[in-house]
Parts: C-alpha cells; structure tokens; sequence
C-alpha cells in the first residue's frame, strides 16, 4: 500500500499501463515516459519510479515487492518497539534491585 500523494491511486496505474503498452512505439522506454509524463502534466522522474515499482512487483525487475517492502517496514517497526520496550523493563529491574539492596534486613 502507497501512501497517499499528489497523484491519485487511478492515475498512477493507468499512467504506468500507458507507458508498458505504448513503450514499442517510442525508441526507448524513457522516450514513452518522457511523452506520457507530459501528456498528463506530471515529472519523467516520478513516472519512471512507479514504472521502475511496477516492474519489481510484476517480477521483471530485481528486488522487494511492495508488499515485501510493507512488510519490511512493519518487522523493523515492531523490532524497534521492542528494544525501547526492552530497554525500559532492564531499566525499571535495575532500580528494583537497587531498592532491594537498600532495604535493611528484618
């Protein structure tokens, strides 16, 4: 899931299909990106990354998938909860045995 941006959802998908069904007609594919991305008023740099996201997602291109890189990023956030979670219950046992020690004995 992308987050929300400048350009709807429905216009970056079909911006990309253009691109993929019309990219034989242009001499490279930065020439079909080049002419779509003008036709729709939006940066050759933006539509060549979602068109560079689509291939990877499809398997064209080598590297995480959307989804792998949503997923990536939910573990890194949990593992970071985690340690602060951890570094606190270190914390408070480290002042509970402190004030164990200090107790005088009965």
């Amino acid at each position: 899931m992308t987050r929300p941006g400048r350009y709807p959802q429905e216009l970056r998908e079909r911006t990309v299909r253009l691109v993929f069904e019309h990219q034989d007609e242009h001499p490279s594919q930065w020439a079909a990106i080049c002419s779509i991305a003008h036709k729709f008023g939006m940066s050759s740099e933006t539509l060549r990354k979602w068109v560079r996201r689509a291939e990877t997602d499809e398997g064209q291109r080598p590297g995480l998938t959307s989804e792998e890189r949503e997923r990536l990023k939910g573990l890194e956030r949990e593992v970071r909860e985690l340690r602060r979670a951890n570094e606190i219950l270190k914390a408070a046992s480290a002042f509970f045995a402190a004030e164990l020690d200090r107790r005088p004995s009965r």
